[in-house]
């Protein structure tokens, strides 16, 4: 359904319900994670992108995929390993000869990055190299091959998962790639219920049929909506003030200048009013509040956020210290 033709109040509640219609699919092979559902959908419909961390074996692939397939968007996994190369990624010149004329001449042979939702499996088991082949294309929505340029088809949306248990042989993602992703997304382990019904649906013979509720065209449609959903002033300087407290040169909190090195820097402030403005409209509401900004401030300050040896030694996280600078 597109919403070119209705004012932007009533496409915020086509929105909302078609969030209700994704959710109840996903709900049909994903068990729980509702938290962590939303926080997905946000992250897509405000043109970002998400770094989800887990254990193995809490369904990280399977929930992207899924939401893919809802979505009815193109997907492809990309398993980052220590030997990956740039081109591997992106795609690469290869030569090619006309049979009948006997030329040779060069064709791009486009990489897996070229579909719509890229799931980056364990993207920290490569080297920075390979790590900063997503870049261009995260921030650019484009890829450079051999002095060309080819754009990537809207909507693209990266989702990237660590291990955040074995860290022998990985590379840690630069702050400067860290802050490409809008989210950082703790996945926790399934409550008591939720894992016997996990077990129950998994080892028994129930393959269930995924609908298709948007297509491409629809999502971006609904990206240039919360754009234009409307925020108040004092909402916007809520969230700008949050962010500038998280820097200890110019906050006046003594738990910032002692804990932390470095705080968050302006695209922080922008990802928790886009991250608000999401939050509202996929709730039905057309105009944000300050409640929004909280709600989205830990994943969006807690990866922004340089906590020194002091924080350490207190047992002190960038989760905590979100926490305090909220409550305050």
């Amino acid at each position: 359904m597109s919403i070119k033709n209705i004012n932007d109040k009533d496409a915020v509640k086509v929105l909302s319900e078609k969030i209700l219609d994704i959710k109840h699919e996903l709900a049909k092979i994903i068990v729980g994670q509702d938290k962590i559902i939303d926080e997905l959908l946000m992250c897509l419909f405000a043109r970002g992108h998400c770094l989800l961390i887990g254990v193995p074996g809490l369904a990280k692939t399977l929930l992207i995929k899924t939401l893919a397939r809802t979505v009815n968007l193109s997907y492809n996994r990309i398993q980052f390993t220590p030997d990956l190369m740039p081109g591997d990624i992106t795609g690469s010149e290869v030569i090619e000869s006309n049979v009948s004329t006997g030329e040779k001449h060069f064709k791009f042979i486009s990489g897996p990055i070229f579909a719509n939702v890229i799931l980056a499996d364990e993207i920290n088991r490569t080297p920075p190299k390979t790590q900063s082949a997503l870049l261009e294309a995260m921030e650019e929505h484009c890829v450079t091959a051999a002095g060309n340029t080819y754009n990537l088809e809207p909507p693209f949306f990266v989702l990237a998962t660590q291990n955040p248990i074995e860290q022998e042989g990985t590379y840690p993602l630069p702050e400067a790639q860290l802050d490409r992703f809008m989210f950082n997304i703790w996945l926790d382990y399934p409550t008591a219920a939720e894992e016997l019904q996990i077990v129950k649906s998994t080892t028994a013979n129930y393959l269930p049929s995924i609908d298709k509720i948007l297509n491409a065209e629809e999502i971006i449609e609904f990206q240039d909506l919360i754009r234009r959903v409307p925020i108040a002033d004092n909402v916007v300087e809520y969230a700008v003030n949050l962010v500038r407290s998280t820097r200890p040169a110019a906050s006046d909190k003594d738990f910032v200048k002692e804990y932390i090195n470095y705080g968050a820097g302006p695209r922080a402030s922008q990802y928790l009013i886009l991250g608000a403005k999401a939050r509202a409209a996929v709730s039905g509401r057309y105009t944000p509040e300050i409640e929004d900004i909280r709600a989205v401030a830990l994943p969006v300050l807690r990866h922004r956020i340089v906590a020194n040896f002091s924080a350490e030694a207190d047992n002190i996280d960038t989760a905590n210290l979100v926490e305090m600078l909220v409550k305050k």
